[in-house]
């Protein structure tokens, strides 16, 4: 049996720490997770996932302001694990810390290295629009993701494919990935080195990202609403002001010689607006204050007509 600490924050976190209790193969001395915070119009200091999961199953919860502090350092030399499991931990960690276990810091970042190393591989893949991305085991080194490979599983983006199915996708086959690779380490599996030259990097998502830029092609917006699903939500802005989160979409058709962000045309159950290339079709939308919906509950209300421009606050 080896000797593990596990290093994670996010839900993406929890599929990898569960695999590693059910493997039966690890002792999990400690999981290690970023520090409760307040979240939501409340402020609430609400837990993270895997500290959730983990006083759950009895495992004991560690969360340090700052992983590199000395007295935790110390901590973790002196309960020897063989591997340190980083799963979206949201900290970096120090050369010190990666030379603590014998068989070194495994990272299960949920891309296909050397592409879109950061903190959002999943958002980014999506939003530009990737038939395929995956989940890479790696040892982890003092750069962002930079680090020799030990194995990859890829999964498809199918074209309606949202944030959150993509994220379920990922989090479970990476999980089944890592325990699958971890004994390979032990027995002497070497790492493959990345092409520095193909990486890109996946920055953090911020709101002003998910507004919608309707002067750019319905197939790149219709990508980034996917991307952004569900958070923190592709947006809009009615033609009085209100702000109107965009949650499913289909490119149609081709351009029609309307102004972007011009609704062209508006049926039962959804709507059209005129993008910079092409024209897209909405079929699921949340107003200002209200839960999400189906655009024919929205139109029912008399949300938008043809005619109507959509995209400035003022």
């Amino acid at each position: 049996m080896w000797n593990v600490i596990f290093m994670g924050t996010p839900d993406f976190a929890v599929g990898s720490l569960q695999a590693l209790l059910e493997a039966g193969q690890y002792h999990i001395q400690a999981v290690v997770t970023q520090p409760d915070r307040p979240k939501g119009r409340g402020q609430k200091v609400v837990e993270t996932p895997v500290k959730t999961f983990a006083l759950q199953h009895g495992l004991p919860v560690f969360q340090p302001l700052k992983v590199k502090e000395p007295e935790f350092v110390q901590k973790l030399k002196e309960w020897k694990p063989d591997f340190i499991v980083v799963a979206a931990f949201g900290q970096f960690l120090t050369q010190e810390i990666l030379n603590i276990p014998m068989y070194g810091c495994i990272n299960v970042h949920g891309s296909l290295l050397p592409k879109y190393r950061g903190a959002a591989p999943i958002q980014y893949a999506i939003m530009n629009g990737e038939k395929e991305t995956g989940v890479t085991i790696m040892r982890m080194e003092k750069g962002m993701d930079t680090g020799a490979m030990y194995s990859k599983v890829t999964v498809p983006i199918g074209e309606e494919m949202n944030f959150a199915r993509l994220h379920d996708e990922l989090k479970e086959k990476g999980a089944k990935l890592l325990t699958d690779t971890l004994p390979e380490i032990a027995g002497g599996l070497q790492p493959e080195k990345q092409d520095d030259r193909e990486a890109t990097y996946a920055t953090l998502i911020t709101k002003e990202m998910a507004k919608i830029d309707w002067t750019r092609p319905a197939r790149e917006v219709h990508d980034r609403v996917r991307g952004f699903d569900p958070a923190p939500g592709a947006f809009t802005y009615l033609p009085d002001g209100k702000l109107l989160k965009v949650w499913e979409t289909r490119v149609a058709g081709n351009s029609t010689g309307a102004p972007v962000g011009t609704v062209v045309s508006v049926s039962k159950k959804e709507f059209s607006v005129a993008c910079g290339e092409g024209v897209l079709r909405v079929l699921a939308v949340q107003p200002e204050s209200k839960k999400r919906m189906p655009a024919a509950v929205f139109l029912n209300g008399h949300g938008v007509k043809a005619g109507d421009v959509l995209g400035s606050k003022e």
